[in-house]
């Protein structure tokens, strides 16, 4: 059966954290150096090895092979750290899971494209038990490559390995909520929907390049319609 692949953005999105990612990239940033950041980080749709060095360098440190050698390493175990406190202060979006459900339901792969690292990933998503949902083995995450149109490609081509489906830009969908993930999906190749959950308003988000724009996930149908619309007849097979 032929399917669509759809590509997940995860804070603010499907989850809300509250402010944990910043304290996150503090505790990775203190493991990485001995030191504590003078400037918070930068978030705004970036990878997390991105966000790393953007810290290093306005530390006035230089992102050296060692420094961004064991990010990965200080990224994952700071973000374990926290997972408790994410548990406790962050929850996941209206409406995140029953999409979700409803998706899983339909013929279509569900994996990630996002800004963190693939272990970072599943413990944000695990942290509220999403993640039997996705398909982790074929996202694209912040680790592959610092330009987040990249990662669609990423996901695309683990996508058509794993599931002998050619996935291309007809059959891909991506579902976030910033500009940084309309662009992704606009330069990466693939459909974008955007979910107005986050700080960037449903103009702004239209204006981007969103195909469909969603105040959020409340209406589970019309998600599914959203996604859906997208298989051609020469996609999907009933």
């Amino acid at each position: 059966m032929c399917r669509l692949l759809v590509l997940w953005d995860i804070d603010h999105t499907l989850i809300e954290n509250h402010g944990v990612n910043k304290e996150i990239y503090v505790y990775a940033f203190e493991l990485l150096t001995g030191e504590q950041p003078m400037y918070p980080a930068r978030t705004d749709g970036r990878t997390e090895p991105e966000i790393m060095r953007d810290m290093l360098v306005r530390q006035g440190m230089a992102p050296n092979r060692d420094y961004v050698g064991r990010m990965p390493e200080a990224l994952e175990k700071a973000t374990l750290s926290k997972a408790a406190v994410l548990r406790e202060r962050g929850h996941e979006l209206v409406g995140a899971r029953n999409a979700l459900i409803a998706l899983q339901t339909s013929p279509v792969v569900q994996s990630v494209l996002s800004g963190n690292i693939k272990p970072n990933a599943f413990t944000k998503l695990s942290t509220f038990q999403l993640d039997t949902y996705i398909d982790f083995e074929v996202g694209g995450y912040g680790s592959d490559d610092d330009v987040r149109a990249n990662l669609v490609a990423f996901a695309q081509e683990r996508a058509s390995a794993k599931y002998g489906v050619s996935f291309g830009e007809d059959n891909t969908v991506l579902i976030g909520d910033t500009v940084r993930d309309v662009q992704a999906g606009r330069n990466g190749g693939a459909h974008v929907i955007a979910v107005a959950s986050g700080s960037d308003s449903p103009e702004t988000l239209r204006a981007a390049g969103a195909d469909i724009v969603l105040a959020d996930l409340a209406d589970t149908q019309a998600m599914v319609r959203a996604v859906m619309g997208f298989a051609s007849p020469g996609h999907l097979q009933s």
